[in-house]
């Protein structure tokens, strides 16, 4: 039984390229480092003495900028290469998270949100691309996972620090993040190679030419639009959820970094191996789908009464993170699918927008319904928002067959 898990586990990380084991190294590092944004709700509400509907503004305005940012890093990654838009964005945005630490006036903070935004999220289609251009296409859906399993190991050490760091001083945590993510930039220029030939791929003929743009692919505009809605509900997971255990179920900001980082090591532990189990077994649209309908049962787990709320926070986020091991790993693999290596940006730009977007819709609307009714209904609204979304991908994947 013990050689069965041990062979499981190499060969999940077996076949993956040096570039790639680099690159997820440096996002490691990277994530390691997402500590401000997580806690935002409740530096501006308890620390700024600010209305949740000004938490929900500041998070909603990094959105603003994260769309520009994901269109702009999207058509700069396909102009002038992936490198050079990661060390630039990463460089810039440590820089404005410090800042961000520093200022107190609400307006000033208003367009420092949108700058960091824009250049945080440039850095998504870039980093996509990148992914896609180190990997056999054989193992493109395991090298997205390798760096999946990186970006939630950092994000759980990033949650769990943070969480020590908030209950010290919220300022350390602008901090902490800027000076990594500028140490993310350095790391990029020196161990990335300049560009990878490998696996390049021939000229595309008169076919793929028709599909350069993604913003001409209907098939693949209608599932965006599906996955924009499951992504705003998966949202408001990292976002207003800290803010209801915290107001409603009073756990503390310890137990909150702890509850979160659960995600990331989940991830660590069993993702690479599921998606080496899973990939050729049924197809893409099986898996996001059957994730989708999981993440819908935990909100409405939330809504389940009578039980311990550390319980209840520890299943919830339990149900979440199988959400997303069966999701997101698979829409990585669908977007880069439909793509070529003449338009990978600019499909990653149009995927990267579905996240943007759901950083615009998932805050502001989240505390919207939270202020005018309750975390019951906004638990409610979104169950019914990620059946409504798997039932719509089944439907596009029917009619596309």
């Amino acid at each position: 039984m013990v050689v069965r898990v041990i062979n499981a586990y190499r060969g999940a990380f077996s076949g993956l390229s040096k570039e790639n084991w680099l690159l997820s190294l440096v996002m490691l590092i990277n994530r390691s480092g997402t500590m401000a944004v997580v806690f935002m709700s409740i530096y501006v509400t308890h620390i700024l003495q600010r209305s949740i509907a000004d938490a929900g503004m500041i998070i909603t305005l990094f959105g603003v900028g994260a769309v520009a940012g994901s269109a702009s890093g999207g058509y700069l990654t396909d102009k002038i290469g992936f490198r050079p838009v990661q060390i630039i964005t990463s460089l810039i945005s440590g820089i404005l998270f410090i800042l961000f630490g520093l200022v107190t006036d609400f307006y000033t903070l208003c367009v420092i949100a949108v700058l960091t935004g824009c250049l945080t999220d440039a850095f998504r289609p870039a980093n996509f691309t990148a992914i896609a251009a180190y990997s056999a296409p054989e193992n493109l859906t395991k090298s997205y996972s390798l760096n999946r399993l990186a970006v939630n190991m950092g994000w759980g050490l990033g949650s769990t620090i943070g969480g020590i760091l908030a209950a010290i001083d919220y300022h350390l945590l602008f901090w902490v993040e800027g000076f990594i993510y500028i140490l993310v930039g350095i790391l990029i220029f020196i161990l990335l190679p300049p560009q990878k030939t490998a696996h390049q791929e021939a000229k595309p003929d008169k076919r793929e030419l028709l599909r350069m743009s993604p913003w001409k692919d209907i098939f693949f505009l209608k599932f965006l639009l599906m996955v924009t809605v499951y992504i705003t509900c998966f949202f408001l997971v990292f976002r207003l959820l800290p803010l209801y255990w915290k107001e409603v179920q009073h756990i503390g900001e310890a137990r909150i970094g702890f509850i979160l980082g659960l995600n990331g090591i989940i991830i660590a532990l069993f993702e690479m191996v599921m998606v080496q189990y899973l990939q050729h077994r049924k197809s893409l649209a099986y898996y996001i789908i059957a994730g989708i309908l999981t993440t819908a049962s935990g909100f409405v787990l939330l809504l389940v009464p009578g039980i311990t709320p550390m319980v209840i926070a520890f299943l919830t986020i339990i149900l979440m993170t199988i959400g997303e091991m069966l999701t997101l790993p698979f829409i990585n693999t669908m977007v880069i699918k439909r793509a070529n290596a003449h338009n990978r940006g600019r499909y990653a730009a149009a995927y990267a927008i579905t996240w943007s977007t759901a950083m615009i819709i998932g805050p502001a609307g989240g505390a919207f319904i939270v202020e005018k009714s309750s975390y019951t209904v906004l638990w409610s609204v979104l169950t019914v928002l990620c059946i409504g979304a798997a039932l719509g991908i089944k439907e596009i994947f029917k009619r596309e067959r």
